[in-house]
């Protein structure tokens, strides 16, 4: 027994020794941009280079070495001056596949072709550039198409509505950039080359092989049409990851996919913040939500090791999409994390919004409002130095339109009513200060609470109520929101139209307004 299970290991160890190889090359400054390291361009120190678990960091001529598997790929991390090269649809071209034998032939959507042998060489080229420290990067949450319509309310709604400044260097896709149908990403890529922006994409739950046996291959067809599933890069004072946060099959019982990360991916995760220096602010984007505490939803030791390598970091933020709704989310010592402030999740709102559903417009575009009454949208992540702050942008509406304020048309005058106002303010979470006031009287704070929005609500009653066809698809049932406010509505003005006017003031100090009149009638 002892002497067979001693053939199996030394059998195991050159199969392995054998799989594993040495890769090699330069990341050098592409002078002539011909993608090719000619003999008189510098390589770059100092960068690093990774096979998805060891960094390493380039030498003083910008060569470096590390062990390859079958399977790996190797890619760079972006040093701060320098420009990433893009292909034609604008994905940045930081990587190199080495999967000899390429992708399962058995899947239903194809994967990557054999690469064949490891070449002698694998070169990074980078552009030099002028970096600022302040900058602007466009932030999607689950694009999510189903189908070439959907697709196409995608395009005109959302990306032809980006309208870009100086300051817009990148932009990132949290996950989901297909709805199960791997054929659309391509789709995706030739609409998104729009934005002329070097583009970022996060692996979600609806871009999956779920031909996959196991949750190292799930990836594959997204590695084919973007590159890694998890990698890095860095821009100003500002460090970017990339991560794959969904295990599948789900682990638990081989069905559907839970929240979390494999040990290879910590290890990356470890091994790259140990480049990165604790000044920096750390964005971390991944697709999945990490607000169950359970445990149900997501693997809470994946989540607690995330946050024990974070903690020492004093500016981190998180990134995430998944649910359709927009949350704030903070995190302290009671759910593990150690830092010496709160951590901030940022649960964005989708561009899709609630799955291209609601009545159409005259342009014939969904309404498409989450369940949370968060208009349909995308966020700009503006980085100031190693701080950030947030916006979001209502698709199709003005960069101020950042709140809907319910209330009853009409009350009776001195009278009782149970109507309230009712205050969605997008972008708001339980600790913001939110006001009104009545005809340019005194401000009053109003009160939160955790609540369906009552907008939503109506919009949704009238599928119900109607008695014929509308245009579209019925929305999605109503679930609480996290940033509504209510305040009581005056029945004890004059007569007449009155005018009630909000100001809500943000977790970064910015204030917003907004307006709605009702009436009161004798």
């Amino acid at each position: 027994m002892q002497k067979n299970l001693l053939v199996l290991i030394l059998l195991f160890s050159s199969i392995l020794a054998y799989s594993q190889q040495t890769a090699k090359g330069y990341v050098y400054e592409d002078t002539n941009r011909n993608g090719k390291k000619d003999r008189r361009e510098a390589g770059i120190p100092n960068v690093a280079v990774s096979n998805g678990t060891d960094v390493v960091l380039t030498d003083s001529k910008g060569f470096y070495t590390l062990p390859v598997n079958n399977g790996n790929t190797i890619f760079v991390i972006k040093p701060g001056g320098y420009k990433t090269p893009v292909d034609e649809n604008f994905i940045p071209r930081f990587y190199y596949h080495h999967k000899p034998e390429g992708s399962p032939d058995s899947f239903t959507y194809k994967g990557i072709s054999p690469t064949g042998s490891l070449p002698k060489s694998i070169d990074f080229a980078f552009h030099k550039q002028d970096e600022p420290e302040n900058f602007t990067a466009v932030i999607f949450g689950d694009p999510q198409p189903y189908s070439i319509q959907d697709m196409d309310y995608f395009t005109e709604k959302i990306v032809n509505d980006v309208k870009k400044t100086d300051k817009t260097l990148f932009g990132i896709s949290l996950g989901d950039i297909a709805g199960d149908n791997l054929d659309l990403h391509p789709v995706y890529k030739e609409r998104m080359r729009h934005l002329q922006l070097p583009w970022y994409n996060v692996m979600g739950n609806h871009d999956m092989n779920y031909d996959a046996p196991s949750d190292e291959f799930s990836d594959e067809t997204f590695e084919k049409n973007f590159g890694s599933a998890n990698y890095a890069f860095n821009y100003g004072k500002a460090h970017f990851i990339i991560l794959d946060n969904i295990l599948y099959p789900d682990p638990r019982d081989g069905k559907g996919y839970w929240g979390g990360y494999r040990e290879d991916q910590l290890i990356f995760l470890e091994n790259n913040l140990k480049h990165v220096p604790k000044d920096k602010l750390v964005v971390l984007s991944q697709h999945i939500h990490m607000k169950d505490n359970s445990g149900g939803s997501y693997r809470l030791e994946d989540r607690q090791r995330l946050f024990d390598l974070l903690k020492d970091y004093e500016n981190v933020l998180i990134m995430s999409a998944h649910t359709h709704l927009q949350d704030q989310i903070e995190y302290t010592e009671a759910d593990g994390w150690k830092g010496k402030k709160p951590l901030h999740e940022y649960n964005v709102g989708t561009t899709s919004g609630d799955w291209y559903s609601g009545k159409l417009d005259e342009k014939g575009l969904p309404d498409a409002t989450m369940r949370d009454g968060t208009p349909q949208g995308y966020a700009f992540l503006n980085i100031n130095g190693n701080q950030y702050d947030v916006d979001y942008k209502v698709a199709g509406r003005e960069s101020d339109y950042q709140m809907n304020i319910f209330a009853p048309k009409v009350v009776p005058h001195k009278g009782r009513t149970t109507s309230q106002i009712m205050v969605n303010f997008f972008m708001g979470s339980q600790n913001d200060l939110v006001e009104y006031r009545m005809d340019e009287g005194e401000w009053r704070k109003m009160h939160y609470v955790s609540a369906p929005d009552l907008n939503y609500l109506t919009k949704l009653l009238e599928w119900d109520f109607t008695e014929e066809l509308l245009p579209g698809r019925r929305p999605s049932n109503p679930v609480n929101s996290t940033h509504v406010w209510i305040a009581p509505v005056p029945t004890d003005l004059p007569a007449g139209k009155h005018t009630i006017e909000v100001r809500a003031t943000d977790r970064y100090g910015k204030t917003h307004s907004g307006k709605r009149t009702y009436s009161i009638l004798e």
